[in-house]
């Protein structure tokens, strides 16, 4: 039959509805990770190599393992098929910056949530070691269910550290270390424990810091976090620093008063009066940050913006975090109804601390609007100065949901600057960069995994498009949206 159709010259734009009509094989099938079959007739949308339209890709056991032009049918006649007509084919997605252990009622619906939104990856950024390292575990045992999770252990802190579990606002992310020798100690852990990078947190001393870093870089080891208070931007990144969360603390390295402003940390953080980590970390933050904005100095930006990107320090912005206090987006009605997708105990907790926000007025000069608008500045200068970004959001802190929290990240990414193609690399090449692993994830590729998503429109002409997910494929596994949609009830 196939030398037939080959002998007859059929048009390719018929060949799928004769596949169609002789297998009746094109609707999307729940396959195992074990089954193979073909997505034909779809645009590949790559973040590198961009959009490439009418192919059909051949999935494995988990893998991508040919990529062919739609006219070449005839290996399609022997397999199961899915229709890609008038679909767009992109890698699955990362969230860059999550925390599994923030909320326990939230942990056990994020890995649903993460797969319905299109987000295959995430890299934990911070809580206990026993806690996130169960999460990859059960991640790896079920390949088809959750997220490829990759993890940091807990936040390495100084004394006192802030994330140490006083309110339900600080859980216990952290560990506290007071000298260099417990660095060394609660370092060793972590790599005995084989964490995939480290993340450095506000309250380590210099020499801490200056430990962390040594033994780091003994393992190989990334690591990223906040700039300590008691550092600067350029010592800390000179030491080594690999990555930078939300921008944190960037602001007071680039003030035309920067020195003074560490000395003044310096006396501040020998704190006299035995505040709480997260305390005193506020204290800094108040007493600074929004001054320092004030005084950017421009031939520090331009410099702090060279060695960033002379020494491929990724930035996570968050955007979406700050956004989000900043306008309270997630009391409109559209935000409001994604509730619905949550533990049922923890949604009724969002709606009972979100209420009273109503009657308060968003106001655009608040520090944190002010804030939030620099940082979208700051993001479009640095990345026109070539430092490289990965998109994360800090979900589920501060009502973003996981999964959805991500594509309003894209769309901030945007509106700082970004190209549709830019931001789409933020989630999904540029992360597996940063932790090492972009010869098989973040690309549509030969070889690949089968971490895709099925979008109905084209993210490339318009980034909101990520949300129009027909279908996600996880380690080859096809979940249609109603399916996504089931796993969320269930």
């Amino acid at each position: 039959m196939i030398k037939s159709i080959q002998w007859l010259k059929i048009p390719s734009s018929v060949h799928l509805a004769i596949i169609c009509t002789l297998l009746l094989t094109c609707q999307p099938v729940m396959t195992s990770s074990e089954d193979t079959y073909w997505i034909i007739n779809v645009t590949i949308v790559d973040p590198i190599e961009g959009a490439q339209p009418s192919k059909n890709v051949l999935i494995k056991q988990g893998r991508i393992t040919e990529i062919t032009n739609y006219e070449e049918t005839d290996k399609v006649f022997s397999m199961r098929s899915i229709d890609g007509e008038g679909l767009y084919l992109i890698p699955g997605l990362w969230d860059a910056h999550v925390h599994y252990a923030f909320d326990d009622n939230m942990r056990p619906a994020m890995n649903a949530l993460f797969l319905a939104h299109g987000v295959t990856s995430v890299r934990d950024t911070g809580g206990p070691l026993g806690l996130v390292t169960e999460v990859r575990n059960r991640a790896l045992e079920q390949p088809t269910k959750a997220p490829n999770v990759y993890i940091a252990g807990p936040l390495i802190d100084g004394t006192p550290n802030v994330y140490n579990d006083s309110s339900p606002s600080y859980p216990l992310l952290s560990v506290e270390n007071n000298s260099p020798t417990s660095i060394q100690s609660n370092t060793q852990l972590l790599i005995d424990n084989q964490v995939d990078f480290l993340k450095a947190y506000e309250m380590l001393s210099e020499a801490q810091y200056l430990e962390l870093m040594r033994l780091a870089s003994e393992e190989g080891l990334l690591v990223t976090g906040h700039i300590p208070l008691s550092m600067d931007l350029f010592s800390a990144v000179e030491a080594g620093l690999n990555g930078m969360e939300h921008l944190r603390n960037i602001e007071m390295s680039i003030a035309t008063n920067s020195r003074e402003l560490l000395k003044e940390r310096l006396s501040i953080l020998e704190n006299p009066d035995s505040l709480s980590g997260a305390e005193l970390r506020s204290s800094l933050h108040a007493k600074q940050r929004m001054n320092a904005i004030q005084m950017i100095d421009s031939t520090l930006l331009s410099q702090a913006a060279e060695l960033l990107a002379q020494n491929s320090v990724w930035q996570t912005p968050t955007l979406a975090l700050y956004t989000n206090f900043a306008t309270r987006e997630f009391l409109q009605e559209d935000q409001m109804s994604q509730l619905k997708k949550l533990p049922m105990e923890l949604a009724e907790q969002w709606r009972a601390a979100m209420d009273p926000m109503r009657n308060i007025a968003t106001d655009p000069n608040a520090d944190i609007a002010v804030y939030t608008r620099w940082m979208k500045k700051m993001v479009q200068y640095l990345h026109s100065n070539n430092v490289p970004f990965m998109a994360g959001t800090d979900t589920p802190i501060g009502y973003l949901i996981p999964g959805q929290s991500l594509h309003k990240e894209l769309e901030l990414l945007v509106e700082s600057g970004f190209s549709n193609e830019h931001a789409l690399q933020a989630a999904t090449i540029n992360p597996a960069i940063f932790l090492g692993v972009e010869a098989e994830t973040g690309q549509i590729k030969v070889g690949y995994n089968a971490d895709l998503v099925l979008l109905k429109g084209n993210p490339l002409q318009n980034i909101s498009f990520t949300q129009q997910i027909h279908a996600v494929i996880k380690n080859g596994t096809f979940w249609s949206i109603s399916e996504l949609d089931s796993m969320l009830i269930r």
